[in-house]
């Protein structure tokens, strides 16, 4: 009897760490058949599919696009027009998890998650007992200067969105930081729009909010606030260490004003 085989998967989300992963495991584990996916809400920005298509073109793979039955309005009205939040996270568990495991299936899957060494976190982790995690980077010791470098190396550079956002997610993501809020009015306008409607538009009545103790039109009031203190952490953060990459100066200023990890699943 043939010996079961083994899928070898990596999801991708658009951001610099799981891309990094996968130029790394072209690069270093070329006999491998990897099954590189991504869990698409319909959610997410323009920049983020055009960094997924650079991905497909430069490392010469598949993207799988996996994506949930039923879109995220009707989750949303499953429950009850409650916003997704750090506290009730159902946009990953319907929108992220279920397909995955869905396209898994039953069969035997070792999946390559991309956390650094330098990162005192954990990935998603199936509870399926088919699906086993391997950790490559954590494994071969490799920190953020290493997947930096690995980018460059690549020719993919980062995400054009690291310019005024540091993590991958839709375009709601209620991680997102005041900053990351004005700066999407700033940069899609129609994508604010929206949001603004979900907060909106419930047939309970209720107003519910993205951002903890604020609408966003409350928000973008005082966005010149919120950009002025932006601006003048970044020229402290560039004194302090003046040839910093300026994606890494934004990332660290946005976690002074909050720090809360982000969703495993989908921001790496």
């Amino acid at each position: 009897m043939s010996e079961k085989k083994v899928r070898h998967i990596l999801g991708l989300s658009g951001g610099k760490d799981s891309t990094a992963l996968a130029y790394f495991m072209r690069k270093h584990y070329p006999e491998r058949e990897i099954e590189y996916f991504f869990c698409d809400t319909h959610k997410e920005l323009p920049e983020t599919y055009d960094y997924l298509n650079l991905i497909e073109a430069r490392l010469r793979i598949k993207i799988h696009y996996l994506e949930a039955e039923r879109g995220f309005d009707h989750w949303l009205d499953v429950y009850g027009g409650v916003l997704p939040s750090p506290q009730v996270r159902w946009c990953t568990k319907q929108m992220k998890i279920i397909p995955l495991e869905k396209w898994v299936g039953d069969d035997d899957v070792i999946s390559y998650v991309a956390i650094r060494a330098d990162e005192q976190r954990d990935g998603y982790v199936s509870t399926k007992p088919n699906i086993t995690p391997e950790f490559p980077f954590k494994e071969h010791r490799k920190v953020k200067a290493d997947i930096l470098g690995y980018l460059e190396e690549s020719g993919l550079g980062l995400p054009s969105y690291y310019e005024w956002r540091s993590r991958s997610g839709c375009y709601f993501c209620f991680f997102q930081r005041k900053y990351e809020w004005v700066m999407l009015h700033e940069r899609h306008p129609d994508l604010f729009a929206k949001a603004v409607q979900y907060e909106q538009n419930h047939r309970d009545g209720r107003t519910y909010t993205w951002t903890q103790g604020e609408t966003l039109l409350e928000l973008i009031a005082r966005k010149d606030g919120i950009i002025a203190d932006h601006h003048k952490a970044m020229t402290r953060q560039q004194q302090t260490q003046p040839n910093r990459p300026l994606a890494e100066s934004l990332a660290d200023v946005l976690d002074e004003e909050d720090d809360t990890m982000p969703c495993l699943a989908c921001h790496l």
